[in-house]
C-alpha cells in the first residue's frame, strides 16, 4: 500500500539524537538543539519564534497574549483543524464561524466585517495547503476594528504571501511540526510574535508562568512565578530530530513543489474536461506543496474513487469536516452567514500521497490510476 504519508527522515537526526542523549545529556526544553532551531527561524524569518509543543499549543500561548477571556469573539473558517478553535473556547470565547472561497478553500475575507460584533477580539486566518489568505484585506479590517490577527500558518512554513513568510504579517502566526507536515519533529511547534510588546510575556507563558528564561540570561537574580503560563518546551530529542531538516528546508522544499507539479501535469487534462479541479494559487501566493488535492464532482463520487484508489494499494483521504456541524462546534460557535461553500467544498475534496520520500513513479502511478477511475 502506498502510504498517504511518511514523515521526513534523516540519518543526521538519528546522530543529533544521540548526540542530545549521550553527549549534551540533556533531554528538557531550551538546550543546545532548541536554541541551534530558534536561531534557524529567527535568521529565516526575521522575528522572535519560540518552539513548542505542538501548534495547538502555540495558538494556545496566542490566546493568552491576547488576553481572551470569558464573553469575548473570535473569527475563523470552519474548514479547519479543531485546534484552531480550541485554543481559543479554552479561554472562554465563542467561535464566529464565516465561509470560505471556493477558490483557495481559505477564509472569505469579503465576509468577515459582517460576523464582527462589540465582543470581536481576534481574527484567525488558516493558510489552508500552505497557501496565503487575503492577508492585505485581513489586516485593514483588523487595523481599522482594532483586532489582533492571529495566523493559523500550520501548514505555512516555507510559504509565502506577497513576499513576507506566512505567520509573519499579522500580530502573532503559528506553525506545526506534526509527522504529518513538510518539517517534522514528531509533535511540535512554533509560535512566531510579531510585535515586541509581547516576547517578554510570551516568554514567562511558555516557562510556566516563571520569568525562568530572563534568569538564565542573568536579567534577574532569582526566577518566580510572575504571570499564568503552561509547560511549553518541546524536548531537546524533539529538537534534534528537526534541525537536520532545516538545515535542508529548500531541499525539502524543492522536492516538494516537483512532486505537486507532476501531479498537476499530470491530472490537468483532467481538470480541462471537466470531470476534476485542481488546487488554485493566487498570483501573489507562492506556496510550499504541503499538499496535493483534487475536487471531484461530489461526495458520492468522491468516496468511490477513495475505495478505487484504495483497491489500487493507494491511499488517498479527505480532510477536515466542518466545524461548525459537530456537536462541539455547535455548542461553542456559530455560522455566520450563509454556508455555501465550506460544506459542499469540503465533501469534494482528496488529498493525494504527498511526502519528501514519494518517488515519481509512485507520483505517476497515483496519475495513471485516477485517470483510470474517469475512464
Amino acid at each position: 500500500m502506498l502510504a498517504f504519508n511518511e514523515p521526513v527522515y534523516t540519518e543526521k537526526g538519528i546522530g543529533y539524537i544521540t548526540e542530545a542523549i549521550l553527549q549534551n545529556r540533556r533531554l528538557n526544553g531550551d538546550g543546545p538543539f532548541t536554541e541551534k532551531c530558534t536561531s534557524w527561524f529567527v535568521q529565516k524569518l526575521g522575528v522572535k519564534v519560540l518552539l513548542t509543543t505542538s501548534c495547538t499549543h502555540a495558538l494556545e500561548m496566542a490566546a493568552l497574549l491576547t488576553d481572551i477571556k470569558q464573553g469575548d469573539e473570535v473569527i475563523m473558517p470552519s474548514y479547519t483543524f479543531v485546534s484552531t478553535a480550541d485554543a481559543f473556547v479554552l479561554r472562554g470565547a465563542k467561535i464566529k464561524f464565516v465561509d470560505i472561497r471556493k477558490d483557495t478553500m481559505n477564509i472569505d475575507e469579503t465576509l468577515i466585517e459582517n460576523a464582527i460584533t462589540e465582543r470581536t477580539k481576534a481574527i484567525v486566518p488558516v493558510h489552508y495547503a500552505g497557501v496565503g489568505c487575503e492577508m492585505d484585506t485581513i489586516l485593514e479590517i483588523a487595523k481599522r476594528r482594532q483586532l489582533f490577527v492571529i495566523e493559523d500558518a500550520a501548514q505555512g512554513m516555507m510559504a509565502s504571501y506577497k513576499g513576507k513568510y506566512l505567520g509573519t504579517i499579522g500580530d502573532f502566526g503559528t506553525y506545526s511540526f506534526h509527522e504529518t507536515k513538510n518539517y517534522t519533529m514528531g509533535e511540535g511547534g512554533l509560535i512566531l510574535i510579531n510585535n515586541e510588546g509581547y516576547i517578554h510575556r510570551g516568554e514567562i507563558i511558555r516557562e510556566k508562568g516563571t520569568n525562568r528564561s530572563q534568569f538564565f540570561r542573568g536579567e534577574v537574580d532569582k526566577y518566580s512565578w510572575v504571570d499564568v503560563g503552561s509547560s511549553y518546551l518541546p524536548s531537546e530529542m524533539n529538537a534534534a530530530y528537526l534541525l537536520p531538516q532545516l538545515e535542508i528546508a529548500e531541499e525539502i522544499n524543492q522536492r516538494r513543489l516537483k512532486l505537486w507539479e507532476l501531479y498537476y501535469n499530470g491530472l490537468k487534462e483532467l481538470e480541462e474536461s471537466g470531470k476534476i479541479e485542481l488546487p488554485y494559487i493566487p498570483k501573489e501566493c507562492q506556496h510550499n506543496a504541503h499538499m496535493f488535492y483534487i475536487k471531484t464532482k461530489n461526495l458520492d463520487e468522491r468516496t468511490r474513487l477513495i475505495y478505487y484508489l484504495n483497491q489500487n494499494n493507494i491511499n488517498a483521504v479527505f480532510h477536515y469536516v466542518p466545524l461548525h456541524t459537530s456537536n462541539a462546534g455547535e455548542k461553542y460557535g456559530e455560522f455566520i452567514g450563509e454556508d455555501r461553500n465550506t460544506t459542499r467544498e469540503s465533501e469534494r475534496l482528496m488529498r493525494l500521497p504527498l511526502f519528501y520520500a514519494l518517488k515519481n513513479d509512485e507520483a505517476e502511478y497515483v496519475v495513471e490510476k485516477i485517470r483510470d477511475f474517469y475512464k
